[in-house]
């Protein structure tokens, strides 16, 4: 199965990796450390070189990322309030969780961008308090390319190297992939039919 899916992702080429990359920040099928692993290990067999898979790869991350941005900054800080109100229960969050991330983002200022490119979850959702705050796109678009770069490297490298052990990764890797797959669901559909507003907890 691994193998199938790398060479998928190599036929696809680098535009490919940049609508992946793009597509997996704005509503996440397929994590970016499957995507840039995957894309590591056609690396190691010959079908893409590394460095513009990096840059393929940091291209997408920044796309995603910026229709965040640009949706925090089309709708502003209350502008967003009606979109959370009416679909919170989906999002599995209420407008106190985005008055947080907002005052958190307002409090440590623009290092926040790049630190937050490292961390699950957090890296695409931090685009959004960047727009709604009006942090200059230009800022927004230097701190998210540098550090979407460095993950990604990090990324690609590790499925470079795990490309030479192969037999290994798909022996076990396969098995975990799908376990964990059914249990991020699984845990999704429990925050989704146990979650409740703050004023009816």
């Amino acid at each position: 199965m691994t193998d199938f899916i790398v060479d998928l992702i190599a036929r696809g080429g680098y535009l490919g990796i940049v609508f992946l990359m793009a597509l997996e920040n704005v509503f996440p099928p397929i994590p970016s450390e499957v995507i840039m692993g995957l894309g590591g290990m056609a690396v190691g067999r010959g079908h893409m070189t590394l460095g513009w898979l990096i840059a393929a790869g940091t291209l997408g991350t920044v796309i995603g990322n910026y229709f965040w941005y640009a949706v925090g900054r089309k709708f502003g800080y209350q502008g967003l309030k009606p979109f959370v109100d009416r679909w919170g229960r989906w999002l599995t969050l209420d407008w106190e969780d985005v008055e947080k991330i907002t005052r958190f983002f307002h409090d440590r200022g623009g290092w926040v961008v790049f630190v937050f490119r490292f961390m699950p979850t957090f890296r695409t959702m931090v685009s959004l308090p960047a727009g709604m705050s009006c942090m200059p796109h230009w800022r927004f678009l230097i701190a998210t390319a540098a550090g979407s770069a460095i993950w990604n490297a990090v990324l690609a490298l590790a499925g470079v190297y795990l490309d030479r052990r192969f037999e290994m990764l798909d022996r076990y890797v396969g098995p975990f992939a799908a376990a964990l797959t059914v249990a991020i669901v699984g845990w999704y559909i429990y925050r989704v039919t146990t979650w409740k507003p703050r004023e009816e907890r």
